[in-house]
């Protein structure tokens, strides 16, 4: 037997592997692109700190020459809560279209990850982020060209599962904060539960799912703790904004428990409304991957229509 210090003693497929001696070698996410000026749309992007002591960050996005207030986007990026930052290339050049696209003010939060930093420390690093944008923002492009009466929050996969908890945040702390949350977004949200439903039974990837929930948060009470099961929550009631739209994937493992989650909302008391749509045979974050194609020209038209509804 292997009992060297380069021995894997853990290793989720595509995301993570653990050796021996306690160190990790993350298998995706770890690409970085900088922050700039995106030729194509004119987009400007920065990157800024928000708390020196966690170095908490997030990446900016102003789309070209605005002038006038603009919605404000709060995103928050996938990868099951272990891999993925905000300045990841997947999610640079897709908020660098979301920002030209549907004209809105971005900041991408940069929390930080298991296992370094198991959850729940990513959702207190996106409050802080959220009362960072909220508070005494010292950023310009925050100040002079964000609506704050106009606020969305959006992410994919455990970012959704993120964006989701943080709206609930919003509406059962009742918190004083400078904001107005119109809407969340959530894309192909990584919500999961013991009891399996729908296709997941069959999925090849079940084992995978689980396994990342367990491993990024060891001090969780099981698969169906309120961070994972939004059906076990009582606070998803509290649900702190008025609309919710839901994308999800028909070839998508977590595509059942989006579905799950208009049922979910519909009998907890929930007051709002949700839009759901399934886009026929696409994939996990299929809109990440590749720009052009209509299913991901159709999503993001989706994200756009969604922020800039005028209510009458």
């Amino acid at each position: 037997m292997d009992s060297s210090p380069n021995q894997i003693v853990k290793e989720i497929p595509r995301v993570i592997q653990v050796y021996k001696d306690g160190r990790f070698q993350k298998l995706s996410g770890t690409y970085t692109v900088p922050a700039g000026v995106d030729p194509s749309s004119g987009v400007q992007s920065k990157d800024v700190i928000i708390s020196p002591e966690t170095n908490l960050s997030a990446r900016l996005y102003l789309p070209k020459t605005p002038t006038k207030k603009l919605p404000l986007l709060i995103y928050f990026h996938g990868g099951g809560f272990i891999t993925q930052t905000a300045a990841s290339p997947f999610y640079h050049n897709f908020l660098n279209l979301i920002a030209a696209e549907s004209n809105v003010v971005i900041v991408s939060v940069d929390y930080r990850t298991a296992p370094e930093h198991p959850v729940p420390i990513c959702f207190e690093d996106s409050w802080e982020s959220i009362k960072w944008v909220a508070g005494n923002c010292p950023d310009t492009w925050v100040n002079d060209f964000a609506d704050l009466e106009n606020v969305f929050f959006a992410g994919d996969s455990a970012g959704a599962n993120i964006a989701h908890h943080m709206a609930i945040r919003v509406g059962s702390e009742n918190p004083r904060l400078s904001m107005n949350l119109r809407g969340t977004i959530l894309l192909h949200p990584y919500f999961w539960g013991e009891d399996r439903i729908g296709s997941e039974e069959e999925h090849p990837w079940k084992a995978l799912i689980e396994d990342m929930w367990i491993f990024a948060y060891p001090g969780a009470s099981g698969l169906d703790d309120p961070l994972i099961n939004p059906d076990k929550d009582p606070k998803v009631s509290d649900l702190g904004c008025s609309r919710v739209l839901v994308c999800v994937a028909e070839n998508d493992i977590l595509k059942d428990r989006g579905l799950y989650y208009n049922d979910i909302l519909g009998k907890s008391g929930w007051n709002g409304s949700i839009e759901v749509i399934e886009d026929k045979g696409e994939d996990h974050v299929f809109f990440l991957f590749s720009h052009s194609p209509d299913s991901s020209c159709t999503l993001r038209k989706r994200i756009c229509t969604f922020i800039n509804h005028i209510d009458k």
